[in-house]
């Protein structure tokens, strides 16, 4: 399927295209894009007609991370197209600006008044007085005036009535350029106006007046504002070796891996880590067990790199986590029991590092697969709440037929988590998912799941610490 094309840069071997490619970006799919560059000969639309000079494959993903990439041409066997680079930049194109706005009144013709802007649908009461003082209140800028700032906006006021039958006081139109002249030293006063009293009146000035005491326009930041500005998804794997499972090398086990390569502990790495992979610039990735006895002692471990590198646990990528997942299979005991605080305090560690950079530059996430129920119930609650005040996201998927209630309680979307202290999770973390839900449907179908809340998540965090994108511009 072509997207679109670039205009014809006529005699110059360092073009720079014009023309920008508008794509819908969505986080939770992987969004393949190849850029193919011709040298145009003829006039006819068919490019098989055309000279083939190379061509570069990625995600959007990886462009969005990166912000501005620049890669090698390649021929179609692979190979470099000469010296041939491109250079493929990203940017947001929707407006997420939002305008604050605090507002009082004087001399209004009624004693229950309240105000409201065409397309604004945030209405105040004040009650008993002429001179009222309206709380600030903050709308989408795009909501008000499309994000034109010259446009014409009506601003209309009311005497409140609880029936809903409302007295119109008065209105006037200004525009939001109009309005962002208010500043706390020199508030804008505009007339309210009341047409057929105006008409019937000779000496009628006005129905009151509205005064803009401030106007202040913000971003009101994106996950891919975040994204864009150089913000950096650290994930980490977390996959459940207990005895539950079975033992590998027999079919019934959760851990055989089947003659097409793959189950379903496999399927939910690919699932989540070929999306989240584009997102961190090395693709080093922590890869830890918990519930198996390790050689040579065979002592329990409930954290351990299954590269068997407590050093270096990183692996190269997916591909490289997969690689290790299976090479450690035949060196490990099933055992128990299912804890999970163990790994999530260790992600926690590195999370609480990155708060002391105070910039937006990193996030963590820590997706456990797991067959059973979770044996350190108090302890994971614990562990959940206090990672709910660091830059972290848990996910968790379940494997197999088991009874997942704990792993369901433990997702807040229904109410507010608590530790066995009784202290309440900051905000909800943790995203559960049934991989039995989702056997006989498309692995994008899972990963749009598993992934649905993230960007969220990730907002909701920066924004609950006023930190903005790290490269973000000025509203």
């Amino acid at each position: 399927l072509q997207l679109d094309r670039t205009e014809t840069a006529v005699n110059n071997l360092n073009p720079a295209f014009a023309k920008k490619f508008i794509v819908d970006y969505h986080f939770e799919e992987v969004q393949k894009l190849k850029f193919a560059l011709f040298d145009q000969d003829k006039s006819s639309t068919q490019l098989y007609e055309h000279d083939f000079l190379g061509e570069f494959s990625c995600t959007l993903g990886t462009i969005v991370s990166s912000k501005k990439i620049t890669r090698t041409l390649l021929l179609g066997n692979g190979k470099p197209a000469g010296k041939g680079m491109i250079t493929i930049a990203a940017q947001e194109l929707s407006d997420n600006r939002v305008i604050t706005l605090s507002m009082a009144g004087r001399k209004l013709d009624k004693k229950h008044p309240i105000v409201t802007a065409s397309l604004c649908s945030h209405l105040q009461v004040i009650k008993y007085t002429l001179d009222p003082v309206w709380k600030p209140f903050t709308v989408p800028l795009v909501s008000l005036c499309d994000g034109d700032m010259e446009k014409l906006i009506k601003v209309v006021c009311y005497d409140y009535d609880s029936d809903g039958g409302h007295d119109f006081i008065g209105e006037f139109q200004t525009s939001v350029a109009r309005l962002c002249e208010a500043q706390d030293a020199s508030p804008l006063e505009l007339e309210c106006i009341n047409p057929k009293k105006q008409k019937k009146k000779k000496n009628y000035k006005n129905s009151g007046i509205i005064i803009v005491k401030s106007c202040k326009i913000t971003r009101d930041f994106s996950f891919l504002d975040y994204i864009l500005g150089g913000c950096q998804l650290m994930f980490t794997v977390g996959i459940d070796f207990t005895a539950s499972n079975g033992n590998p090398q027999e079919p019934s086990s959760l851990h055989y891996i089947n003659p097409l390569g793959t189950n379903e502990y496999l399927s939910a790495i690919w699932a989540v880590g070929q999306i989240i992979q584009d997102y961190d610039s090395d693709k080093m990735f922590p890869a830890l067990g918990f519930g198996a006895q390790l050689p040579p002692d065979w002592k329990v471990s409930h954290e351990f790199a299954i590269n068997f590198n407590p050093r270096n646990p990183f692996c190269s990528g997916v591909e490289g986590i997969v690689q290790a997942y299976s090479a450690c299979l035949p060196h490990i005991r099933f055992y128990g029991p299912t804890n999970f605080s163990p790994i999530i305090n260790h992600v926690a560690r590195f999370a609480a590092q990155a708060t002391q950079q105070e910039t937006a530059s990193q996030y963590f996430i820590l997706l456990i697969i797991t067959d059973g129920v979770i044996s350190d119930m108090d302890e994971t609650r614990h562990a959940v709440v206090q990672a709910s005040k660091l830059p972290m996201s848990i996910i968790i998927v379940g494997v197999g037929n088991a009874d997942f209630a704990a792993m369901e309680f433990l997702d807040g979307d229904s109410r507010v988590l608590h530790s066995y202290t009784g202290e309440e999770a900051v905000r909800d973390i943790v995203q559960f998912v049934p991989f039995r839900n989702f056997r006989n449907v498309p692995k994008e179908t899972l990963a749009k799941a598993v992934l649905a809340e993230l960007p969220q998540q990730v907002v909701q965090y920066f924004k609950h610490q006023n930190l903005p994108p790290i490269n973000s511009e000025p509203a």
